[in-house]
């Protein structure tokens, strides 16, 4: 027992040595000693060692490189993020001048216009003509006030502001356009003769003004131009107005919306009957603007030229490729065509039919009945047909098409027949009665005329 308690107390002497010859073998080894301090450094203040003051102006902060996106999964040691010196910018601001503030009005007025909020416009317009205001800019928002007003609709107030912005500033730069609205306004209005006269002052005001923007002026004189040629027609000159038209067309400016101009002028030669050159611009319009949504006015003008110079074949060959070829058209402009398609059609079939060329009329009335399915134009389209099976002595074919008539008026029970198209089912009823009695008639003609059959006995009074 005595033995086991020697050895333990060797062991904790033993264990207690080597945990002792560990720790001073652990120790650093001796630090040098300080170099000395020289009278220069001694004599440094010790705020030299303190951060000195921020400079002027932030150091430019090195763009940091992106992170890869493998390093975005999570759990991933990102970057440190970098810390952005924000500059002074209070110390830079400076306030908006008086201009300033009149060019955020003028935009702000602009803006409200643009979306037709034009009361808030208005006040913001009225806002710039006070006396304090540049002149240029007064100028420019009587004027833009004024183009406000004539959107709204309110011409007469409109014509007096562009009236008071020409005398107040009669010499403007503003002066041929203000002229242009003018005569725009007076047409609407009706007054022709004065629309006229200020259409004319656009060009003569263009020309005496002297300025650097000539492109500007020169499609207001081109506007001027087409007005007056439009105003012409309207009030029935066609002689001036193609005249008008034609110089346009002659012109080659780049400006000019030549599908407009060809259109107007086919117009104006087919109402003073100059049948000939109105088919050869036609033509020409059609070979060069197909896809012109104008394009079913001009063929009814083509076909309306060549009929009036008895080139009744080609006239009927043009409604055929306008009544049938064009049909994949009808999809872009489908109100536009369904009624040029049916004036056409009406006009020129009517027209054969009173010639008595039943035989071509016909065949513009079987075309004019694949256009619409709609009760209102089958019922007089079969009766028209009707009629010309009658003129062409087929009275079975005729009585097919007033069947039609009463079959497909009975058709949608509770639909309400206007009176128009309740005289047609009461015509055709009565066309088609009176052709079954000369039907009979003519069979019992044909009966007499040969003799009676062997056993018939035509004396009422013998039994």
């Amino acid at each position: 027992m005595r033995r086991l308690k020697h050895f333990r107390l060797r062991c904790c002497l033993f264990l207690a040595v080597a945990a002792l010859v560990l720790f001073v073998t652990g120790l650093p080894a001796e630090t040098a000693p300080a170099e000395p301090v020289s009278a220069e450094t001694a004599e440094a203040p010790a705020a030299a060692h303190q951060p000195t003051a921020a400079p002027a102006k932030p150091e430019v902060v090195p763009e940091v490189p992106p992170v890869p996106l493998e390093q975005l999964a999570i759990g991933t040691n990102l970057p440190p993020p970098v810390l952005v010196v924000s500059t002074n910018a209070d110390a830079e601001f400076t306030p908006p001048t008086q201009l300033d503030r009149f060019n955020y009005i003028l935009a702000t007025a602009r803006f409200d216009a643009s979306t037709r909020s034009y009361p808030t416009a208005e006040k913001n317009f009225v806002k710039l003509l006070a006396d304090d205001v540049p002149e240029e800019l007064r100028q420019t928002a009587m004027f833009e006030l004024g183009l406000c007003v004539q959107a709204q609709g309110d011409l007469a107030r409109a014509q007096a502001i562009f009236t008071q912005l020409l005398q107040k500033w009669p010499a403007s730069v503003r002066a041929p356009e203000v002229y242009l609205h003018q005569g725009q306004i007076f047409r609407q209005m009706g007054l022709q003769n004065l629309a006229l006269s200020k259409f004319y002052a656009v060009m003569t005001t263009a020309l005496s003004l002297r300025s650097d923007q000539l492109a500007y002026y020169q499609r207001l004189v081109l506007q001027a131009q087409v007005e007056i040629a439009e105003t012409h027609y309207l009030v029935g000159k066609y002689q001036e107005a193609a005249d008008y038209y034609s110089r346009l067309l002659a012109q080659s400016n780049p400006a000019l919306d030549r599908t407009q101009i060809q259109f107007r002028y086919i117009r104006s030669l087919e109402a003073i009957n100059k049948h000939e050159e109105a088919a050869k611009q036609a033509m020409d319009f059609l070979t060069r603007f197909p896809d012109s949504p104008e394009q079913p006015e001009v063929r009814y003008h083509l076909a309306q030229a060549l009929k009036g110079q008895n080139r009744m074949t080609e006239a009927l060959q043009q409604v055929k490729i306008f009544l049938v070829e064009q049909r994949a058209k009808t999809k872009e402009h489908p109100e536009v065509w369904s009624y040029w398609q049916q004036r056409v059609g009406n006009e020129i079939g009517n027209e054969l039919y009173r010639e008595g060329d039943y035989v071509k009329a016909l065949q513009v009335y079987l075309a004019l009945a694949q256009l619409d399915d709609a009760m209102a134009w089958q019922l007089p389209v079969r009766y028209q047909i009707g009629i010309t099976y009658e003129k062409l002595l087929q009275p079975g074919l005729a009585m097919e098409a007033y069947r039609n008539i009463l079959t497909n008026s009975v058709a949608e029970p509770g639909t309400n027949l206007t009176p128009n198209l309740k005289s047609i089912m009461d015509m055709a009823g009565w066309r088609l009665n009176f052709l079954e009695w000369q039907r009979r008639s003519e069979s019992f003609q044909a009966a007499a005329t040969n003799g009676p059959a062997a056993g018939t006995n035509f004396n009422l009074s013998q039994k």
